[in-house]
């Protein structure tokens, strides 16, 4: 086992804030525990820098969130963005301005984790946690909280922070209650130097053949990040799609440097954010936009909110305020990101059965682009977009109306004579999305 700033009285010692997983979410966590002047414990079970299943797309909410003065690691910067149906339709629109970027997580989560050390963090890495007890022979009063490491030695602290990941162990604790859970596979391809600049600056996003599916293409320097994402259940199909999706694309030459799969979870709306004097964030919560399974801005997000409020925690003398400020925690989650996934759900809902129409208002209407668009660069989310835009509104209720009235077949095709019409405009936009480019 290895430690940085540990000792051997930690057993003795109690912290007033203990994080469990060193990803974007526990070490945001940490940093704004240990801002406010906290001590705080960092647990990560791997060794650091470690590699994490995910394209590494940093959207504007994710770079909104970064502490003060943090400077991305960025592999490539995103000015277009190639759409195809399932390999066909493909059409790509480019922006004078960076839509998002990108980054290789364990390059990026190091850095997260330097920032909460700067901020006074201690870390500890190969530190497997078995549990969290609040109440028995380990927990020495109701204002401490036990995490016993796996061995048997037992930590102490004011407050607990979950943040270990979509297995998580303290999600477990405090009763996490999931309602989609995808695969995600993915394929780190080193490519030559000629293929590296087709794809510069550019990403590929292809709605896949399974409901609910897409596959992405992302380009970080001489590598391609090349992933798929389906509903589990569908293991065999999803390996299938990605051997196909990297067949066509004149990629299945090259050998992949690294081959990985990831379960992603997204909560149901009842599940519980906190138990006692511990609270979860990031994908230990469950908390992930549900349509494009995004969770990196969530992790940063949340995590910033479970260690602002663990403070508040640590310092409550008693279990009602304890209590008092881990539902003001979950208030703060729900009131942003809990209504940013309920549009997510209802946006995969509808892109399960017709992907067609997303493929369509995406490469031919320009509305479309332009809410992609300031959603990547974080000008807006999907909630604020649907509650300030009435045609936003009127679109989604429409196609929620169909949808709840079997109007979309299990086949994702429209029945006759409703071809990607909402509210008068046709997703077409008067332009054709089989082919070309276009600047906005």
């Amino acid at each position: 086992m290895s430690s940085e700033n540990s000792s051997a009285d930690d057993v003795q010692r109690v912290w007033d804030v203990v994080v469990v997983g060193a990803g974007p979410a526990g070490a945001s966590a940490a940093y704004a525990a240990a801002v406010a002047g906290r001590s705080v414990l960092l647990l990560e079970k791997a060794e650091l820098p470690r590699y994490k299943t995910c394209g590494g797309g940093i959207i504007g909410p994710s770079r909104d969130a970064l502490p003060p003065g943090f400077e991305l690691p960025l592999r490539d910067r995103v000015h277009a963005v190639t759409f195809s149906n399932n390999g066909r339709f493909t059409r790509t629109r480019r922006s004078r301005q960076m839509l998002f970027g990108l980054i290789n997580r364990p390059d990026f989560d190091q850095q997260l984790v330097e920032h909460a050390q700067k901020a006074g963090a201690e870390l500890r890495t190969g530190a497997t946690v078995q549990r969290v007890e609040q109440h028995g022979s380990a927990v020495p009063d109701r204002r401490t909280v036990a995490v016993v490491l796996q061995g048997g030695e037992t930590l102490l602290a004011r407050a607990v922070v979950g943040a270990d990941g979509s297995a998580s162990r303290i999600g477990a604790h405090v009763g996490v209650k999931l309602d989609q859970v995808d695969l995600g596979l993915e394929a780190e391809i080193p490519v030559p130097e000629t293929v590296a600049e087709d794809w510069k600056g550019r990403v590929l996003i292809d709605w896949g053949p399974m409901p609910g599916s897409y596959g992405w293409v992302f380009p970080k320097g001489d590598t391609l990040t090349v992933g798929v994402i389906s509903a589990r259940g569908e293991g065999a199909a999803t390996k299938r799609y990605l051997e196909e999706f990297t067949g066509r694309l004149g990629l299945a030459g090259f050998e992949p440097s690294i081959s990985s799969g990831h379960l992603t979870r997204c909560r149901a709306d009842d599940s519980p954010l906190s138990r006692g004097r511990v609270l979860v964030c990031g994908d230990a919560a469950g908390l992930l936009e549900p349509w494009t399974r995004e969770g990196i801005s969530f992790a940063l997000r949340s995590g910033r909110l479970a260690g602002e409020w663990a403070v508040r925690i640590a310092e409550a003398h008693d279990a009602v305020d304890a209590r008092r400020q881990a539902l003001n925690y979950a208030f703060a989650v729900k009131a942003g990101l809990g209504v940013e996934m309920s549009i997510g759900r209802r946006m995969l809902a509808v892109f399960e059965r017709r992907p067609g129409l997303f493929h369509a208002a995406l490469t031919g209407f320009r509305p479309a682009w332009n809410a992609f668009r300031d959603i990547t660069r974080g000008s807006t989310n999907l909630a604020e977009l649907v509650r300030s835009h009435p045609m936003a509104q009127r679109a989604l209720t429409v196609l929620d109306r169909r949808q709840a009235d079997g109007r979309y077949p299990a086949d994702g095709r429209p029945p006759a004579g409703d071809e990607a019409e909402v509210d008068g405009e046709s997703a077409g936009g008067g332009e054709s999305a089989a082919g070309g480019d276009v600047t906005s």
